[in-house]
């Protein structure tokens, strides 16, 4: 579920002490000036948009897609921007939402340090914060113009639902990789609301019909770009959603909102998906208990707890109060980890049931995917809770935080089939590492349970159950291992993103997933057409097998790795709601 941003993921390895970025930087070195502008003219709202060309890329950041949702509209579904904005100066970049970066509630030592360490302008305040923040940015290869109609990557960035925005994320590498293997691309990016803002769950928020507004961000967003990415260059007939980690749920998301309800204007919003760590995230109802108690500490530490409308209260609040508010829950760095106090929860509208449940029925917009992880999702979150050492205190854990519906008995069976001691270290994540990086009792194992049941294993039941239900929509999966021996994390949650986007290391692992992702893009195929100079990846239903990526390597690994662990997954997935 998860969820850090990159800039939070190496921050966090380096108070650990551990480096992730390579001593050179990729290659070619690229340019931080502008060699000059571009304009494009937009039918809806009518915008004349001026973008930057730097580095054989033109890039239109921050087009305003709907009025700001401030005042009333905050914690509303967004509202469209239909009328005229004139000339548009995109030569900036995106700024960011309202971000939730750290608790103001929290009490733990590794959350605290991480907290400060992310509100370093650096992180925080290098775009500036508003809650007049819904834009899209677009970039597209030099001299693209309209009509060429080219495929578009639209991209959803996570952040565990608490934080991330659209400019953190430049696509100028990824564009330039794809014109030098013959295959442009124009790469949009979506700003949505995050934390509170976009996600507040609660009884009050379901009567108000406001329920999941950042999902509804992303949707609209979809809409802008079937509306104006012809004059882009781009074809909105062939666009490809791709997110990562909290991006990657919503994905899914996108695809069984409305029940599967894809459609705009007739036509499919998208023909494609593509999810980089995260699919289905089973969860309790908006209005369940669990939610609403993360509304009532929102109200209380707003002062709202005496108002006989406390929703209308907290959209009175000024933004400095509301952000105060928002942020006095736990946070995703903290000991509560991957229970998350902000994320899509079903609301009868949007999301109709719970997304295990929507799959389930086939309530999803069935279109070709690429779904693949890190090898070691979980270590990361399981660095907060060194004093879980046995099998009695992880289950007591696991059911107060995260699976109230299970009980603990239940869940020492699930604990039990990652087993204990020796084995347990040995089996344990970062995989493949023997009894090296157990750096306190029941880490390693707490690590390959985490990443399990909110990663790789969910995975693969959504892939079984999609291409059951589908058996003529192709899907694909993958498990990144290309950070393998980094100590503590192995292949850590998001350590894909450097690669992909910026080609650090400009190895085999950067150049391979490009290509396929690319390719993807274009065919619907990660394996293109004719010989791409990487191995033929087949489809995950043709033998159950994944694309393993490693630094210098790719080969394929049968996909019945902790297959205990993954039938007990399967066979409980109805007692496992965040």
């Amino acid at each position: 579920m998860a969820w850090l941003t990159p800039a939070v993921s190496l921050l966090l390895l380096s108070a650990v002490g551990v480096s992730a970025v390579p001593a050179s930087p990729p290659t070619p070195v690229l340019e931080d000036r502008a060699a000059g502008t571009a304009t494009v003219v937009i039918p809806s709202p009518d915008a004349t948009v001026l973008g930057n060309v730097m580095n054989k890329v033109e890039s239109f950041g921050g087009i305003p897609y709907a009025h700001p949702p401030v005042g009333q509209l905050r914690m509303r579904p967004p509202k469209r921007l239909t009328e005229s904005i004139g000339t548009f100066d995109g030569t900036g970049p995106a700024g960011a939402c309202p971000q939730f970066v750290s608790s103001t509630e929290s009490t733990d030592f590794l959350f605290d340090l991480l907290g400060d360490i992310a509100n370093l302008p650096f992180v925080q305040n290098v775009t500036g914060q508003s809650e007049d923040c819904l834009s899209i940015t677009v970039a597209r290869p030099e001299g693209t113009k309209a009509g060429d109609k080219l495929p578009v990557l639209y991209w959803i960035f996570g952040g565990g639902f608490e934080l991330g925005w659209s400019s953190m994320y430049d696509g100028t590498s990824l564009i330039n990789y794809g014109v030098g293997i013959g295959k442009p691309f124009v790469f949009v990016a979506i700003n949505y609301r995050v934390g509170g803002y976009g996600f507040m769950p609660g009884k009050e928020i379901q009567a108000d019909g406001a329920g999941n507004v950042g999902l509804l961000d992303q949707r609209m967003g979809l809409e802008w770009v079937a509306d104006n990415i012809a004059a882009f260059g781009g074809d909105p007939n062939k666009v490809t959603i791709w997110g990562e980690s909290a991006g990657s749920i919503s994905v899914f998301a996108q695809m069984a909102l409305f029940d599967g309800d894809n459609k705009y204007h007739g036509k499919p919003l998208f023909r494609g998906a593509m999810m980089s760590s995260g699919t289905v995230v089973p969860t309790k109802p908006l209005d369940s208990p669990k939610a609403q108690a993360v509304y009532d500490q929102v109200v209380k530490t707003a002062g709202c707890s005496t108002t006989a409308d406390t929703l209308n209260c907290l959209r009175g609040l000024s933004s400095e109060a509301f952000l105060k508010a928002a942020n006095s829950v736990p946070h995703l760095l903290s000991y509560s980890s991957l229970a998350l106090s902000y994320l899509p929860r079903p609301d009868g509208r949007t999301l109709t049931s719970s997304p295990d449940e929507l799959i389930l029925h086939g309530k999803y917009a069935a279109v070709p995917m690429i779904i693949g992880d890190q090898e070691d999702e979980g270590t990361m979150f399981a660095l907060f809770q060194s004093e879980l050492t046995t099998t009695d205190k992880l289950a007591n854990y696991l059911h107060k935080y995260m699976f109230e519906d299970a009980s603990p008995t239940k869940l020492k069976e699930l604990i039990n089939t990652y087993g204990n001691g020796l084995t347990a270290v040995v089996e344990g994540s970062p995989h493949r590492s023997g009894l090296l990086n157990e750096i306190f009792p029941g880490f390693k194992r707490r690590a390959a349970i985490l990443g399990d049941l909110v990663f790789t294993l969910s995975r693969r039941l959504t892939l079984l159950i999609t291409s059951s239900l589908h058996s003529q929509v192709p899907s694909w999966s993958f498990l990144m291992s290309q950070n393998e021996g980094t100590p503590i994390l192995g292949t850590f949650h998001g350590g894909d993103i450097l690669q992909v986007f910026y080609g650090v290391k400009d190895n085999y692992a950067a150049k391979s997933i490009r290509s396929y992702f690319i390719n993807f893009v274009y065919e619907l195929d990660p394996n293109g057409k004719g010989d791409t100079g990487f191995p033929k990846w087949p489809k995950w239903s043709e033998g159950k097998q994944l694309m393993q990526i490693f630094a210098k390597k790719g080969a394929l690994l049968s996909d019945d790795f902790r297959q205990d662990s993954y039938e007990w997954i399967a066979g409980n997935i109805g007692l496992l709601r965040f």
